[in-house]
């Protein structure tokens, strides 16, 4: 559906973008993951066909973005982080004006605008002032109107930015749901744990470069060879990190700095060695009350990856 090849922009000697490639299928869910100014706006700016490319190329569907922006630009929904509302006109009346100007027959466009805000779950604010919509309201407003002509593509730049909790889970639930109606979607942010539920691939850029893109499970065992054991004890750490010591299926093990009294560590064996060391630690008198295989999530991938430097 969307591919990427060399994809780069340059302003005079700073590099924003270098050679970006990638590759995502109807359905796809991209989290798009990188500190502030690693340049993920910019990069979502050229797929919208805001910013010419310096180099490379980008298609969607078969259609060349660079060369044919006119032709692809029925086929993407963006949502910048920063839109404007037209706050004297009614949720129905900013809907009606957009999807005129996507040429939608004047017919069809009152079922249109019920099905996108009933997507939205803003049916009850159809005849409501823009201006007194809440925050996060005025973004799932802005979704609509990026759905309104029923785009292939979806650009999200920081859709949950400045929103309340209640508010964040409904945006990452609907982002879910486009994924599953088989949209593709981009989503950039630079806040790991709003990816994390929804994304099924990521990418992580820094200083204009993307270190790593692919499924987010791959990109975990890539990462990760062995698996992870976390181990909580009722009794004294160190006690605890010296009958670690020496397992032969152990390849590190620490002390987690968010918990006093929970083990991390990395595990090469199967399911008849995790039993052994538990066995062996419960007869050895460990007060062991928590034995769990856990995952490397999105924030250990991103440290593992990143450096921390900046343009």
């Amino acid at each position: 559906m969307l591919e990427l090849t060399n994809l780069r922009k340059t302003y005079g000697q700073l590099t924003a973008v270098e050679g970006t490639n990638l590759t995502l299928e109807a359905g796809d869910v991209f989290g798009f993951i990188g500190p502030n100014g690693a340049g993920k706006t910019t990069t979502i700016k050229m797929l919208a066909t805001l910013l010419a490319p310096t180099s490379g190329s980008a298609t969607l569907d078969g259609i060349d973005i660079i060369g044919s922006p006119l032709d692809v630009r029925p086929l993407i929904g963006y949502m910048p982080d920063f839109f404007g509302l037209y706050e004297d006109i009614k949720v129905w009346e900013y809907l009606d004006f957009f999807a005129s100007a996507y040429r939608i027959p004047k017919a069809d466009r009152a079922s249109i605008i019920d099905n996108v805000l009933e997507l939205t779950d803003l049916g009850v604010k159809k005849d409501s002032f823009v201006q007194s919509l809440s925050r996060g309201m005025q973004q799932r407003l802005c979704l609509a109107k990026c759905l309104i002509h029923d785009p292939k593509l979806l650009l999200l730049d920081e859709p949950a930015s400045g929103l309340d909790p209640r508010a964040r889970v409904d945006i990452k639930s609907l982002i879910a749901e486009l994924g599953r109606r088989g949209k593709t979607v981009i989503v950039s942010s630079h806040i790991l744990p709003e990816l994390a539920d929804f994304c099924n691939k990521i990418g992580i850029m820094e200083r204009g470069k993307m270190l790593i893109s692919g499924d987010v499970q791959e990109i975990v065992q890539q990462l990760q060879p062995g698996k992870r054991i976390k181990i909580h004890t009722a009794g004294e750490m160190k006690s605890l990190r010296t009958a670690l010591d020496g397992f032969p299926s152990i390849l590190r093990a620490v002390e987690d700095d968010k918990d006093q009294t929970c083990a991390i560590i990395d595990f090469q064996g199967d399911l008849k060695d995790q039993a052994s060391l538990l066995k062996s630690l419960i007869e050895g008198g460990e007060p062991i009350y928590s034995f769990a295989e856990t995952g490397l999530d999105l924030e250990d991938v991103f440290m593992k990856v990143t450096t921390g430097s900046v343009q």
